[in-house]
Formats: structure tokens, sequence, C-alpha cells
């Protein structure tokens, strides 16, 4: 059966609570855009933003960011993308989550991947916030990435590519 927890915790409570560590909570958005590239398939770009701020500031990344407290995840995905490219409404659905503890130089952070793919022209995208600038990379040359995001984007096109 299961115990009902009250909003203060217990005094044996209290020493695990003071010493127990979380990680950050992030999101990170793969704006995918699909074109058709004819018989041999199709060609797919990436958006990316250029980090202002350190760590790997003038690196290229993922848009996405830390969950603010008393928010939704999805409503952060939303909220960092519009505040990093300018895009709204985007289509997002949840991937999947990565927290190896040395993905950020920052300390340990756990973020949750969304992912959206947009089919058509590459709508106009401009850096905002932390991002120095924002644009559409072709998937087949990026430039280095920043944190984990390489080994993210090649998860969800392996994913893609077995649909």
């Amino acid at each position: 059966m299961a115990t009902e927890h009250t909003s203060q915790p217990t005094e044996g409570e209290k020493d695990v609570v003071e010493h127990f560590r979380n990680p950050a909570l992030t999101v990170d958005g793969v704006v995918l855009l699909r074109q058709a590239e004819g018989v041999l398939g199709d060609h797919f770009a990436v958006l990316l933003i250029e980090r202002g701020r350190d760590p790997f500031k003038g690196r290229h990344a993922l848009p996405g960011g830390f969950v603010d407290y008393g928010e939704d995840i999805e409503d952060a995905i939303h909220r960092e993308i519009e505040e990093e490219t300018g895009l709204t409404g985007l289509p997002f659905r949840q991937f999947r989550t990565f927290g190896n503890p040395g993905r950020d130089p920052r300390g340990h952070t756990v973020s949750v991947v969304y992912v959206a793919v947009l089919i058509g022209e590459a709508p106009v995208v401009r850096g905002g916030d932390d991002a120095a600038s924002a644009d559409w990379f072709p998937v087949k040359r990026l430039p280095d990435l920043a944190f984990d995001h390489a080994h993210i984007l090649g998860r969800v096109l392996d994913t893609i590519k077995r649909s």
C-alpha cells in the first residue's frame, strides 16, 4: 500500500532531502526540414543555433535550454525554440531522454529531447536570447556540435531511417 506524503519532510527525511543532489532538467529540440530530393530519397536539414555564451560559445548546438522551476517540459521546449530561433507552433513529439552525467561541463543535466519534422520550404529563423544566430544545416554537412548533440542527432536520424 502506498504511503501518503505531506508537503513537509519528517525529521528523518530532512537529512535525506538536505543531502540529495538532483541533476538539472533541460530540453533540446531537433527540428528537421524534409525536402524531396527525387528518386534518390529525401534531403534533411536540421535547425542549429550558434551559442552566444559559454560553455561552447561560438559552437553550434541544438536549440534548447533549462526548464524553469514550475514549468511543464512541453511548454519549456516551445518557449526555448521560440526564444532562440523565433519559431512557434512546431509539431513536437517527445523522442527520448539523455542523461550522461558528463554531457554538460556545467554539471549533471538530463535532457528531454523533442523532434519536429517540417516538410517543404525552410521557415525563416533568427537567433535570439542566448543564441548568436540560428540557421538550417544539411545533415550531411554539419559543423562540430556542442555538448552531446551530434550523438542525439545521430540517434534521431537512425530512428527516422528505420521507420
